[in-house]
């Protein structure tokens, strides 16, 4: 069953991380996914960009309306996210404890339809 993982942070607090802190966590990230894509568990993953860049849609009375930023205001936003594929929801909540920013934020499991 494929899952995916949805990796939230706070924008601020990850702004305030130096470099070198930023790259010890962009290195547990890519031996993480290294692992998982030598076990045949990794599809696809991506760090998104701030939401500062970021715009929300919403279809109202056949009108579109797009606003900036994200749909709601929330202490942690979303950051990125992995698609993998396992067998069972505690495997791939046992992998979303291992994403680095799951110390700090939360990573959300969801499985596909």
């Amino acid at each position: 069953m494929k899952y995916m993982l949805l990796i939230y942070h706070d924008e601020q607090a990850f702004s305030r991380l130096t470099e070198e802190e930023r790259q010890e966590m962009y290195k547990g990230y890519r031996e993480l996914r290294d692992g998982l894509t030598t076990d045949g568990k990794f599809i696809t993953g991506s760090q998104l960009q701030p939401t500062s860049t970021a715009s929300s849609v919403r279809v109202r009375n056949g009108r579109a309306i797009t606003i900036d930023g994200p749909f709601a205001e929330t202490k942690e936003q979303l950051g990125g996210y992995f698609l993998i594929e396992v067998e069972t929801a505690s495997e791939a909540n046992t992998i979303a404890a291992r994403i680095p920013s799951a110390e700090t934020g939360t990573v959300e499991v969801r499985a596909l339809a």
